[in-house]
């Protein structure tokens, strides 16, 4: 799953980045509300984590904003002001929910997950083709209902060609799912990758579209 995070604070920022790619997420950062902004209109996100104290454009506006659009991509905020109206004003303006500063990140990757199974709004958030299971927020893949061990990287590559089955997926936008901004990304990278998810599947299961993509079979 891909998150951006918008955070002013190098320190916190490099501490929920981390946190949350340790947690198997892939994450944009961005320092400031105005390329904040720019990232929400030129991707699709699953989730965001906001920071309210930003320059150029605060938190509070650009969440107005978000919502203004009637864009329904889930909200933490996360934020020093702990008095009470702030905490009113943020959900009232959209936020799904709030979390003070300082916070542990472990509970803050758990109010993550909690988010997403919401917005989900189903009792499972598991994707299936045949006998293949993946639950994005657990972290659980299956096949034929055993746990598969795949590493960060393959799980986000089995989640993006699950979430559009039989669909055809270039390797940029393979590329897109799986590495946040600034991530160094060797040039065959993705082919190594899903060479050694097949293996762990079978083969049968992703099919090479030659000059085009990849795609999932169920």
């Amino acid at each position: 799953m891909r998150l951006l995070l918008i955070e002013d604070d190098p320190m916190i920022g490099r501490a929920v980045q981390s946190g949350l790619s340790q947690a198997g997420f892939t994450l944009d950062w961005a320092v400031d509300g105005r390329s904040g902004a720019a990232a929400i209109a030129n991707a699709v996100y699953d989730a965001i984590v906001l920071d309210l104290g930003l320059p150029r454009i605060d938190g509070l506006s650009l969440l107005q904003q978000v919502r203004a659009r009637r864009d329904t991509v889930p909200v933490l905020v996360i934020s020093a002001r702990d008095a009470v109206p702030d905490r009113i004003a943020g959900l009232n303006a959209g936020a799904d929910d709030y979390l003070l500063k300082p916070f542990d990140l472990d509970e803050l990757v758990a109010r993550v997950r909690a988010l997403l199974r919401r917005h989900a709004g189903a009792a499972s958030t598991a994707m299936i083709a045949g006998p293949l299971s993946l639950d994005p927020v657990q972290r659980v893949a299956t096949l034929a209902g055993s746990e598969l061990a795949l590493t960060a990287k393959e799980f986000a590559l089995l989640e993006a060609l699950l979430r559009r089955p039989g669909a055809v997926l270039s390797r940029e936008r393979l590329e897109e799912s799986i590495y946040g901004w600034g991530e160094e990304v060797g040039s065959n990278a993705v082919e190594v990758h899903l060479h050694n998810l097949r293996r762990k599947l079978g083969p049968q299961f992703i099919k090479n579209i030659r000059g085009v993509g990849y795609r999932i079979l169920g």
